[in-house]
């Protein structure tokens, strides 16, 4: 757990310094305020975790600033320090919002337990509002390994996790499972009891993409009304997975590279800068050639992120992984779905071990979720409960005499031939060598289904 802050607010000398010299020696970092107005001014520049705040105060009532002190983080474990006389006083503070209270002359042990368990509460209830859930169901799509290239991948994977501070690069085309494989990284790394904190770089504008990675002052902008920590700070001792990085505005690339490059980054509106403990594991479907060369991907960004990059291939370059990925599923969704589906016709197995997957490994959780919901229980499922995409309207339709596919077979790989060259900007050699065949072959296949070449 990271340093929980301490702000001591007392207008006695003695007891500030006696309080800030034992709470320094237990690892706190503590801050002192002799009055409220210069309390709220700590306050505002760096809200403390827990607040030791006297009743009476030379310039105010102790317990009418409890609600200003929660106007700027509402988290804050207020303690109230009061007489023994003042216990009436002190209730009505619990009433309006403080955590706890102590008498004078101090019970050391009790109020030190006290804080602790404030700043735990803290703690956990921060932890709690950006929690992502990391539990993952035991059949893990992204740890399906049957082909020499997963098991590659994996053997990558784990190195990168043992080298604790390394960061990691993933690439590979939409679908392939590079979040679930980041998450595979995060737990199976020293990092794995902290939090895994992840952000699509692509989804969201550059305003609000900054204030969630970095977060934000109070009166940063308009309706910035308590200050916020963002994912770069609460992630502290864990990992950030940035999904789409290439997608990322040019203006985040460049607070990103302070953060890889200094560890350090600045709250939106902050003057100081806050040093940071995370491991960044970025992601991207992107051509990165085309990115730096278009410029939309920073080059200086480029290389600190690819320190240590994963290459994850498509599902139509492992075809062994596809009968077991189609067995986990079939599993996964038996359970789900409560039914008792025992597998698949031999008519539909190669269809599914034959088809091009260009959406992945979510494309054939999707379909074997479909398939689920159509096929009857206790019976298997045949290709009546496969979409069109994959076995075509009819056996007469699939095939002609000469052996090519025709009919919906051939609107599936004429779809899959444009998606490929898009993905590759017109570039016929490089979409031949993305669907694993000659570029002969794709000419020829651009020629028969009237695709006009780029």
């Amino acid at each position: 757990m990271a340093q929980a802050s301490v702000l001591i607010v007392d207008d006695e000398e003695l007891i500030r310094w006696s309080l800030e010299k034992e709470l320094s020696r237990l690892g706190y970092g503590v801050r002192t305020a002799a009055t409220a107005a210069e309390a709220l001014a700590l306050q505002q520049d760096e809200p403390a975790d827990v607040i030791l705040l006297d009743i009476r105060l030379p310039d105010a009532d102790g317990v009418q600033l409890i609600p200003q002190l929660h106007a700027v983080r509402e988290d804050t474990a207020i303690i109230m320090i009061t007489s023994v006389t003042a216990l009436e006083t002190a209730v009505e503070s619990i009433r309006v919002g403080a955590w706890d209270y102590v008498t004078k002359p101090f019970d050391f042990p009790k109020l030190f337990n006290s804080i602790a368990k404030a700043a735990e509460r803290v703690a956990l209830r921060e932890e709690n509002r950006v929690l992502r859930s990391r539990e993952h169901p035991a059949d893990n799509p992204a740890r399906i390994a049957s082909s020499p290239a997963m098991q590659r991948v994996f053997e990558l994977a784990t190195t990168a996790a043992r080298h604790d501070g390394a960061t990691v690069l993933l690439h590979g085309e939409s679908g392939v499972g590079k979040d679930v494989l980041a998450h595979h990284i995060h737990e199976t790394s020293p990092r794995a009891e902290r939090l895994f904190l992840d952000i699509n770089c692509g989804a969201l504008p550059e305003a609000l993409l900054e204030s969630e990675l970095f977060g934000y002052e109070r009166g940063a902008f308009t309706d910035a009304k308590v200050q916020k920590r963002g994912l770069l700070e609460l992630a502290v001792g864990g990992t950030v997975y940035l999904d789409e990085i290439a997608d990322a505005p040019l203006g985040v690339q460049v607070k990103l590279l302070k953060v890889l490059e200094q560890r350090k980054f600045r709250r939106l509106g902050g003057s100081r800068d806050i040093t940071t403990d995370v491991r960044i594991i970025a992601a991207t479907n992107r051509d990165l050639d085309k990115a730096l060369s278009d410029k939309t991907l920073r080059q200086d960004l480029y290389y600190r992120l690819n320190v240590f990059p994963i290459e994850i291939p498509p599902l139509r370059e492992r075809r062994q992984d596809i009968a077991a990925l189609t067995a986990m599923f079939l599993a996964t969704f038996n359970r789900g779905f409560r039914k008792h589906v025992p597998g698949l016709t031999p008519e539909a197995e190669r269809h599914m071990l034959e088809y091009g997957w260009p959406g992945n490994v979510r494309e054939l959780r999707n379909v074997m979720e479909r398939a689920m919901i159509l096929a009857s229980d206790d019976a298997p499922i045949g290709i009546e409960s496969l979409p069109h995409e994959l076995v075509g309207r009819s056996a007469q339709d699939e095939v002609e005499a000469d052996g090519e596919p025709t009919g919906a077979l051939a609107q599936a790989e004429a779809k899959l031939i444009r998606e490929a060259l898009a993905a590759c900007g017109g570039n016929q050699s490089q979409a031949a060598a993305q669907l694993g065949i000659g570029r002969g072959a794709l000419a020829r296949r651009l020629r028969r289904l009237g695709i006009a070449a780029p």
